[in-house]
Order: structure tokens, then sequence, then C-alpha cells
């Protein structure tokens, strides 16, 4: 019998709201707000220590110096998916801070037929904001979803002064406090 590697959990509080945090002994493995989509999937059967190791460590100083809007070093992240999920998980990671791209630029530089398909892989990364699939926009540069809620990605679009073609990215006053 394979022996179940430790799961760590904390819960990191955000601008945003909680975030829960999971690793292993060597990397993050999932960065959630609390009740977006596809919450801790693939980890709801796994047991967890709610205790902070070090990958988690790293993984709370980096999103302190993030809502800062400083830079800090990623911890080692390891997200669970798919040989395509990984793909366009690792292109979204080139992303650089305040820069968007849509669905569609990312479906070209994976040569892939369905920016669908390619949303369908966005939309469950696991880790978010250190996989930053917020900078991700719609075909004419429109908003479009975010598992975490629009909400979310507006301020995360906003925060980092992204370019964005849509009146609601737009810095409103309860923004800039909050920014």
């Amino acid at each position: 019998m394979k022996p179940i590697r430790p799961i760590y959990r904390t819960v990191f509080t955000s601008p945003l709201g909680p975030m829960s945090l999971l690793a292993d002994d060597d990397a993050l493995l999932g960065a959630y707000f609390v009740g977006q989509k596809h919450f801790e999937k693939g980890f709801k059967e796994t047991p967890v220590i709610s205790t902070i190791n070090p990958p988690l460590s790293q993984a709370l100083s980096w999103l302190d110096a993030y809502f800062k809007g400083e830079m800090a070093e990623l911890p080692a992240l390891a997200p669970l998916g798919t040989p395509f999920q990984t793909r366009v998980w690792a292109l979204l990671s080139e992303i650089p801070k305040g820069e968007t791209v849509t669905y569609g630029q990312l479906a070209r530089s994976l040569n892939c037929q369905s920016a669908q398909a390619i949303g369908g892989a966005v939309g469950r990364n696991p880790l978010s904001l250190f996989i930053p699939c917020h900078r991700v926009l719609g075909a004419s540069g429109q908003l479009t979803g975010y598992a975490g809620g629009l909400d979310k990605k507006i301020w995360l679009l906003n925060h980092e002064q992204a370019w964005c073609d849509s009146p609601l990215c737009d810095f409103t006053t309860e923004m800039r406090t909050l920014c």
C-alpha cells in the first residue's frame, strides 16, 4: 500500500477575503478563495494537518508582499492537473504583473484550436494569484469569469494596474482605498 503524503493547510486573510492554502512537504498545491468554484478540488478526501510548513510559510510571505504591491520569491508550486491543464498553467505563469492576455492568445501560443478548452483549464487553476489566471480576458479585452468571482478579478487587475478594456476596471474610490 502506497503511503499517503501529508497535506498541510492554513488560511490567509487577504483584502478580498480568506484564502485556503494547501501544501505538501515540498510545494504549494492549492490557493483558493473560500467559496470559489472548484474549491480544494482533488483534496476533499485527503486528510490535512492545520499547521504551517516551509512551503506554506513562503506562500504567506509571498501573499503579504503581493498585497502590499511588493515583489517576493514565489514558493515552489506543484499544481495537480491533466497534462493539458499544466501546460496552460505554465503559460499563465509567464504573464507579467500588470499585463493581460486573451484566451485566444493563449490558445494560439499552445497551438490549440479551442479558446473554450483554454478557458476550462484556466478556470480550474488550483493556485489563485500564484498562477495569475486573473490576467486573462475575453477576445476583445472584456472581463470574463473568474473562479473567485468577477469582483475579485476586477480588484486584482486594478491592484496590479493592469490594462483592462472594461468600464468596471476603472479605479473607483473604494478600490483605491483597498489597493
